[in-house]
């Protein structure tokens, strides 16, 4: 049997935040991030990348559905 996805971090049944620690963010972990959305349908997450200097230049917000 297949695991049900896994999120990171649920805040108050609103905000998705999904962390990685990479050089670089591709677009996969967008994606990966966006599809969580749309299953939990869900409108706003954060992608948090600890492989940054400073942690607010890893910082990307993504909507679902605007």
């Amino acid at each position: 049997m297949k695991e049900p996805f896994r999120l990171d971090i649920l805040v108050n049944d609103k905000v998705i935040i999904e962390v990685k620690a990479t050089e670089e963010i591709c677009s996969i972990h967008k994606a990966q991030l966006l599809t969580y959305l749309r299953l939990t349908k869900l409108k706003l997450g954060l992608l948090i990348n600890f492989g940054k200097e400073y942690v607010k230049d890893g910082i990307i917000r993504v909507v679902n559905g605007i």
